[in-house]
């Protein structure tokens, strides 16, 4: 079935992609029918290689050599039920009027039942135009990034709004129609005068700037490029730029005119020429021909013949022999530089959303986004280039696990493509609904430490990150002598499981609860086993397989050997593994999760005389030789626990509690050793057991 059968509504349109980059001048089957160039993409209407038209995107290399793959932004036919494509008299025939925004998206008009529907396309597949109005004598004003202008001639009016396809932005305007420029959200209008220009913040919703441009009537055409506003008294009136860096007026010559940075195009039918005036200097030079371009039958042949890039970048226009040519503006392109952002919010639940966040560049760039965890690590990077920056990141890493819940702070790096600049930009961003920490049972990668008091109550203790204990939840209803180990995710849900042994040696796995509350026995559990009370220690280092899961770590009573039970992802625990014997001489394991930064789970050892060794996990199940980290550590500690983190720098902590009740901690460093002890708490004597 022919594309012109398809239905209006379907959006699954794609022209197929060139292989690779091919070299201007752009080479079309049979001409373009309406042409525009924004941040290095070139739009046009012209025959794709499947024999239908399409509005096709081409990105276009610097220094204007080559072009890149085919992107489709609409179908430019006519379908089944007589939509179209809005098309203007022109020398092709008929063509369609585009305003590309610089970052991909193309504005036009799009004809249903009669009626005109302004159509931001902003992919192959999305458009913008839900609250656009039914309108005859529709034209796009103006279209930078995110932001458009358009107007009609059956209501009179003028329509400024953004194209946001990430959050609510409440910038839409309904106004009488005027001269209108949008740059980032700096809509530019006539203001009260003979050429006074006023500045509207669509986002701040007021007047910010206004300029006197010299202009000696009420300026009928504005185009914002930067630090330059460009106005005309008509189309064979007088005509200036403002240039609001130096604060100084620019004469040019008169007649329909498209603006770039620090330059303008205009074409003179008269001689067939396109004519390019450089004002960047703060002087108009003479006009110098650019190109050949015949006069043709229609006066103003802006976008429809030949279009001009206002992000810092050259001209493009359709040759005799229909091929598309890009001409080198020769004008140096402003310092790079940021038109707007839309920042995502400093907080990411990667069970519901994305971070997304955009950058409006005023010229293309390559860029590199970067999100570092608390021990400033890497953990994600996304680059791309263009007039736009758009990340997305869905709370995973570069190897595709997701990240861990806490604090990340994530840097924007650009450097212009073409010319000079650099920009940076950095925030933080807290994330949740990825990988629980060490001990981590509240779903922020603190470690939360667990109690048994003699009422039966188990309460989670939870923190704040600044090292201490500030608020906590109970579940009653456990008896003495039940054996609490705070676990990892067994399942697929990336909530941290409470193992829980009863006095009778059942081991149960107490479903996560990503610290909604404690636990109770009612709560939903599954039993991994009876006879766990062959076993004098049951404790929880991390991961220790390298799979990415905790495992647990048992110590026979009777013999002294070593297990490990290995995580299988599936809410069970693998067959035990032995890996060592005869372990009675130490008096605590502790499993202590990653000490070292390797991202694989460590424990401690503490012995009779005093020693604390560190036996650094391997990655394969089996621990590393041990290596002493104190002496004459630890002789009046009832409960050591390998807390995780309760300080907020990422690194792993340890508490532990005396025989007088005190509560201390001992700060991770990060490399396997432990800062001076700092007392956090007393009147601890009176729980039964501390997890």
């Amino acid at each position: 079935m022919g594309l012109a059968a398809l239905s209006a509504g379907s959006l699954t349109l794609a022209a197929p992609a060139v292989a690779e980059t091919t070299p201007t001048p752009v080479q079309t089957v049979d001409g373009a029918w309406g042409i525009d160039f924004a941040g290095g993409i070139l739009t046009t209407v012209e025959t794709a290689p499947s024999g239908e038209p399409f509005v096709l995107n081409r990105p276009i290399s610097a220094d204007g050599g080559s072009a890149g793959d085919l992107s489709s932004r609409g179908y430019a036919g006519t379908y089944a039920d007589g939509s179209h494509l809005k098309r203007v008299p022109c020398d092709a025939g008929s063509c369609a009027v585009l305003r590309a925004a610089g970052n991909g998206a193309v504005g036009y008009f799009f004809v249903v039942d009669g009626k005109e529907y302004a159509r931001i396309r902003t992919t192959p597949n999305s458009y913008h135009s839900a609250e656009e109005p039914a309108v005859t004598g529709g034209r796009f004003v103006d279209v930078t990034g995110r932001y458009f202008v358009y107007e009609a001639a059956s209501t009179g009016k003028q329509y400024v709004d953004a194209v946001n396809d990430f959050r609510y932005q409440d910038v839409r305007l309904t106004r009488s129609v005027t001269a209108a420029s949008v740059w980032g959200p700096r809509l530019w209008t006539p203001g009260s005068g003979a050429g006074a220009v006023t500045a509207y913040d669509l986002e701040q919703k007021k007047t910010v700037e206004t300029l006197a441009t010299g202009a000696p009537c009420t300026v009928k055409d504005l185009q914002a490029v930067g630090r330059w506003i460009y106005w005309n008294c008509g189309p064979s009136g007088a005509a200036g730029v403002y240039d609001r860096s130096a604060k100084k007026k620019i004469a040019v010559p008169s007649g329909p005119a498209l603006v770039g940075d620090g330059y303008l195009v205009r074409h003179d039918r008269t001689t067939g020429k396109l004519l390019l005036t450089d004002f960047h200097t703060g002087t108009a030079a003479a006009p110098r021909a650019i190109a050949d371009l015949p006069a043709g039958n229609i006066a103003d042949q802006r976008r429809l013949t030949w279009a001009v890039d206002k992000f810092g970048g050259d001209i493009a226009y359709v040759g005799q022999d229909k091929a598309i040519r890009i001409v080198p503006s020769g004008v140096p392109s402003s310092a790079l530089a940021v038109i707007e952002a839309d920042p995502d919010d400093d907080y990411l639940n990667v069970k519901d959303k994305y971070w997304n966040s955009t950058w409006q560049f005023n010229k293309p760039a390559s860029w590199k986004f970067t999100a570092k965890d608390s021990r400033g690590r890497a953990v994600y990077n996304s680059t791309g280039s263009g007039a736009e920056a758009e990340v997305g990141w869905n709370g995973k890493t570069d190897t595709g696990a997701y990240a861990y819940n806490g604090q990340y702070t994530w840097t924007l790096s650009a450097t212009a493509t073409e010319g000079s600049g650099t920009y940076t930009t950095s925030g933080t961003i807290g994330l949740t609904g990825g990988r629980q920490g060490h001990h981590d049972q509240g779903g922020y990668s603190y470690g939360e430490l667990v109690t048994l008091n003699s009422s039966g109550g188990l309460t989670l203790h939870f923190t704040k990150g600044k090292g201490t204990f500030d608020w906590k939840e109970s579940g009653s209803g456990w008896p003495a002598g039940t054996l609490a180990v705070p676990f990892g995710d067994m399942g697929s849900d990336r909530c941290s499981e409470m193992l829980v042994r009863t006095p009778g040696g059942e081991l149960r796995r107490c479903a996560g609860r990503c610290g909604l509350s404690s636990y109770t026995p009612s709560n939903s559990h599954t039993s991994l086993g009876t006879g766990w009370n062959a076993y004098d220690v049951l404790t929880a280092p991390g991961d220790l397989t390298g799979d990415g899961r905790t495992d647990l770590l048992a110590r026979q009573k009777s013999t002294g050997d070593v297990f490990v039970f290995a995580n299988d992802g599936a809410g069970k625990l693998k067959a035990r593994v032995k890996i060592a014997s005869a372990w009675k001489g130490y008096t605590k394991l502790v499993g202590a999760g990653d000490l070292t930064g390797d991202g694989i789970g460590d424990v401690l050892a503490h012995d009779k005389y005093g020693a604390l060794y560190r036996l650094d996990g391997a990655g394969d199940g089996k621990l590393k030789a041990r290596v002493k980290i104190a002496s004459g550590w630890g002789a009046s500690y009832s409960v050591v626990v390998g807390v995780g983190d309760i300080t907020g720098d990422g690194k792993n902590d340890l508490v532990a509690r005396d025989s007088a009740g005190n509560l201390y901690r001992n700060p991770g460093n990060g490399n396997g050793t432990f800062g001076p002890r700092v007392k956090i708490a007393g009147g601890w004597q009176g729980y039964k057991g501390i997890f």
